[in-house]
């Protein structure tokens, strides 16, 4: 049976990637090798660097505008860490929106390297809105966002225009949507939700923001550096970079970023309706900020629970149990993931609705 995967990291990956990746752990580019021990500094491996870098900005739309791609290691949490040595002036401040878990974290990383002013937040509501109408300073070296919060289901709809440099981490959410990217002068995403498997990093900066700080930044967390060495300061992540690259061109054979996203919106507002017609289901995020990435709700009635997630699994659904910190269920949505598995979901939240009211209706 098919699985329908909803889970919210590492995520769902088109079938074409992983028949290709597949192939070059095997053999890579017909050169009985494979794609898991050439070496990095090989004439195909930097082919496939230069590609993924380049179809990055090319579905961005950012090319020729000052802006430079890296792949790194260590995930988004380690880019909490390095927007602030490379972004914030030494004695200096930065302003953050808190929106949930990751923001949460970005905001404790970036204090010890000066003021960390917290525009606004939505913690006290368990992160179910997004914070709006908010003052950000104009002294700080930069204002920094999370564009979708995987744990609680809401997206940011809108960014603020400010006259500081724009840092948005984009991890949940990357190449899913059309946005005016240029409106950021830093983006940063771990590969494992759109991009490709969990072991890169990808960031996109525009090389007039950095090295400004008057701060010693030590050499593997400098985006000068790695920019000089053309991400490869030091061995760079080859296999999660080939699986991406592989992602990459096949949002551009769909069609790029315009077309994944009314295929996102479909999705979205084919289980949003559901949710919200179903009299024994509620969404946790406020309307007007729901994620097209992760739905979050849960089942009015607890003693329902049992009978639907037997009902979903033996449906061949998989990840749909959500965070602990809102509880209930949380339906990944990812690019690769197919309309039909959500049909698959939405017939099952249906059944169960028609299992409810028979037992009811024999109750009465």
């Amino acid at each position: 049976m098919k699985k329908h995967n909803y889970s919210a990291g590492p995520c769902i990956l088109p079938q074409d990637v992983f028949e290709e990746a597949a192939q070059a752990v095997v053999n890579f580019n017909n050169s009985d090798l494979s794609i898991l021990e050439i070496s990095h500094r090989s004439k195909d491996f930097i082919a496939v660097m230069e590609e993924a870098r380049a179809l990055v900005l090319e579905l961005l739309q950012l090319e020729n505008k000052g802006y430079q791609v890296l792949f790194l290691a260590g995930g988004a949490s380690l880019e909490f860490l390095m927007v602030p040595y490379n972004l914030m002036a030494q004695h200096g401040k930065a302003a953050y929106l808190d929106t949930g878990t990751w923001a949460s974290n970005a905001i404790k990383e970036a204090k010890p390297f000066g003021e960390t002013v917290i525009v606004a937040s939505s913690k006290e509501q368990n992160y179910t809105f997004i914070p709006k109408g908010f003052d950000i300073p104009n002294d700080a070296s930069y204002f920094h966002c999370t564009s979708n919060n995987t744990i609680f289901g809401t997206q940011m709809k809108s960014f603020p225009k400010t006259n500081v440099p724009l840092v948005c981490d984009m991890s949940s959410d990357i190449f899913s949507r059309t946005l005016d990217f240029s409106q950021f002068d830093l983006i940063y995403a771990g590969a494992q939700k759109n991009m490709g498997p969990a072991g890169t990093t990808l960031v996109v900066v525009k090389e007039s923001i950095l090295g400004k700080t008057g701060r010693y930044i030590p050499s593997m967390l400098d985006y000068e550096k790695h920019i000089k060495a053309e991400s490869m300061y030091n061995t760079p992540p080859v296999f999660p970079i080939y699986a991406s690259l592989l992602t990459l061109r096949w949002l551009k054979k769909l069609g790029g970023i315009a077309a994944i996203e009314k295929i996102n919106e479909a999705k979205a507002q084919l289980l949003y309706d559901e949710i919200d017609r179903n009299p024994l289901f509620k969404g946790t995020a406020a309307p007007e900020d729901r994620s097209i990435m992760n739905a979050t709700f849960l089942l009015l009635d607890e003693n329902h629970v049992p009978i639907f997630d037997k009902m979903w699994k033996d449906a061949g659904i998989s990840g749909l149990t959500g965070h602990r910190s809102v509880g209930g269920y949380r339906a990944s949505m990812y690019n690769a993931l197919p309309l039909e598995s959500v049909h698959v979901l939405v017939d099952v939240m249906k059944e169960l609705e028609l299992v409810v009211c028979k037992q009811e209706a024999t109750l009465s």
